[in-house]
Parts: C-alpha cells; sequence; structure tokens
C-alpha cells in the first residue's frame, strides 16, 4: 500500500494532527460518499472500523451464552401468526 498524500484533520478543540493516508484508498471511500468531506468520511470510517471490531469481540460468545426471553417483545413487535 503506498502512502502518499499528508492531510491535517481539524478537531473541535483545534487540534491538528497529520496523516499519512492512501490516496486511492480515500478517493475511493469519497466515491461512496459524495457531497461529505475528506474529515467527515474519515471520521466515519474510524467509526465503523470501531463498530466492528466491538461486534467481532461480541461474536467470541457465540454459542457459549443461553439466551431465555422474546426479542419480538423486547424490540417492540407485534406477534404474527405463523
Amino acid at each position: 500500500m503506498q502512502m502518499t498524500g499528508t492531510y491535517h484533520l481539524h478537531q473541535e478543540a483545534g487540534v491538528r494532527t497529520t496523516l499519512n493516508i492512501d490516496d486511492a484508498a480515500l478517493a475511493g471511500a469519497m466515491k461512496t460518499a459524495p457531497g461529505k468531506t475528506k474529515t467527515a468520511v474519515i471520521n466515519d470510517a474510524l467509526r465503523e472500523y470501531a463498530r466492528r471490531r466491538r461486534i467481532r469481540r461480541l461474536l467470541e460468545f457465540r454459542g457459549r451464552v443461553r439466551w431465555e426471553g422474546n426479542l419480538d417483545e423486547l424490540r417492540g413487535r407485534e406477534r404474527t401468526a405463523r
């Protein structure tokens, strides 16, 4: 992976961080999010990365925890006849 671009990201507190970001990766991400700024796309990607990592950790419990309850009730769904 070639890292060529240097971008300065701004936080609300006025702190700057310099990152070397793969131009092709950023361009690809920008195409999927028309109208968003580079900062918004990168922040979205970081949030998504963290979310996926949390889910991956939760999946380690698969098959180890016994579920007791009604998901339809928990989610506020009405029960349908089958």
